[in-house]
């Protein structure tokens, strides 16, 4: 064998060699894994923010600008207690109109009148009366053949003139009081209503609580659709949750919540689902739930946001595997090309229990 000869064959058992090692090297080893007993906790996830109990949005009944702000951030308020006064000349004016009127036509302001016609009633029945007298010595003369029968005739005609008179005072005297009575109380309910028209313009608070924060400036213009400020209780604190709506018919009043919040890092903290408000927001095809804390936070502010898993079902030995092993939530690999079909029951969103079909000394394999 020749010096080439050598070389030629040594360097075609290298290339050989580099070749198998290379195909050796670069073989992909299939990941598996065996189930394991532990504990599995089925749950929804959910998405939402604290309110405070009670919070809600301060608006104007009347427009206006905003003329002078009663309290600032962080104080407490009373229900009924004046947070902001909004200008209101042309109301004033308009209450004070009615409150004049009100007085002119007050019964004690028209007792002058009143009192006319109660003297015309008194003049009135006297001249009847006196009428009447004179009809009656009449009629004995002319039952006593006395006087003639002009004279009777002219009594009579004199008694019943005074008579009607006597009649129509009354008559007038009754419809100006009744008239009185009538342009006094309509006049009244005109003031009540532009004082509480005017008083429109005082904004009240609707509860007692806190102001988180007040959202207009004074001189700023302000109309009923503008809110002025956020209220809530100071102590009390509700969770808002936003559940997808493939969720929510698993979700049900009483079950817990396990809740995370930026503000507590690595804190979690538990609730309970209270209210499953039923009307779906169309745009993020989400349900709202109504929660409260089992034991709430030291510390809490309203809009605060936080992640929550709602509690559907427990279990604690149960066998699992990686979620990621399942094909189809029913099959799983028992080699690299055979499948077999197993039976599932809770599932969490890393693992799911295996309820038939494997035994934890089974090997899977990742699905490739």
């Amino acid at each position: 064998m020749t010096h080439r000869n050598y070389i030629i064959i040594m360097y075609t058992r290298y290339v050989i060699f580099l070749s198998i090692f290379f195909l050796i090297s670069c073989e992909k080893k299939q990941e598996y894994t065996q189930p394991t007993v532990e504990k599995i906790t089925e749950s929804v996830y959910a998405s939402g923010s604290v309110k405070s109990l009670g919070q809600y949005q301060v608006f104007s009944k009347s427009s206006g600008i905003l003329q002078k702000l009663w309290l600032s951030e962080g104080d407490f308020v009373r229900k009924g207690q004046v947070l902001f006064s909004l200008s209101n000349d042309v109301s004033q004016l308009n209450t004070d109109n009615a409150q004049l009127a009100a007085s002119n036509a007050d019964i004690r302001a028209n007792a002058d009148k009143l009192r006319e016609l109660s003297l015309t009633i008194e003049l009135s029945k006297k001249k009847m009366e006196n009428d009447q007298l004179v009809l009656n010595r009449q009629r004995k003369l002319w039952a006593d053949q006395i006087g003639t029968k002009y004279e009777l005739e002219q009594r009579e005609l004199a008694y019943a003139n005074s008579k009607s008179a006597y009649e129509s005072a009354q008559l007038r005297y009754n419809e100006l009081k009744k008239q009185l009575n009538f342009t006094s109380n309509q006049s009244k309910k005109s003031l009540s209503i532009s004082k509480s028209m005017l008083d429109d313009y005082n904004v009240r608070s609707e509860a007692n609580g806190k102001i988180y924060s007040i959202l207009k400036e004074k001189g700023e213009m302000i109309s009923p659709q503008m809110p002025l400020a956020i209220i809530g209780d100071a102590t009390s604190f509700s969770l808002y949750l936003q559940v997808d709506e493939n969720d929510i018919v698993k979700v049900m009043p009483g079950q817990k919540i396990f809740v995370t919040m930026d503000s507590y890092k690595g804190q979690v903290f538990e609730a309970v689902v209270d209210k499953i408000n039923p009307i779906m927001n169309e745009k993020s095809r989400t349900f709202e739930i109504e929660a409260s804390f089992t034991k709430q936070p030291n510390a809490l502010y309203p809009n605060l946001t936080l992640e929550a898993n709602i509690v559907l079902n427990s279990k604690e030995n149960a066998l699992t595997i990686p979620r990621k092993y399942l094909i189809d939530d029913e099959f799983v690999m028992i080699s690299s090309k055979e499948k077999k079909k197993v039976k599932i029951g809770l599932k969490d969103y890393q693992k799911a229990e295996i309820l038939e079909g494997l035994t934890k000394e089974d090997k899977i394999y990742l699905p490739e």
